[in-house]
């Protein structure tokens, strides 16, 4: 039986599992972001949604640009 912390361990090993950390921190990012900017619900979840995918869409550009360079050079 493997403990909390082997587990943890592999798991952290993973290159793409590293990835999941963003996710975490864009939900709460977007939602502190649109909360300041909005008091009701409705509009702080539109807000968040749209700044979760500005985020994102940053995120993939800045990935694919460094993609290219390490592939160019």
């Amino acid at each position: 039986m493997f403990s909390l912390f082997t587990t943890m361990t592999f798991f952290a090993a993973l290159p793409a599992t590293r990835l999941l950390y963003a996710v975490p921190l864009i939900v709460v990012v977007s939602l502190v972001y649109a909360a300041t900017r909005h008091e009701r619900w409705a509009p702080i979840l539109e807000h968040a949604w749209d700044t979760a995918l500005w985020i994102v869409g940053f995120m993939a550009v800045v990935f694919v640009i460094l993609l290219a360079v390490t592939w160019w050079f």
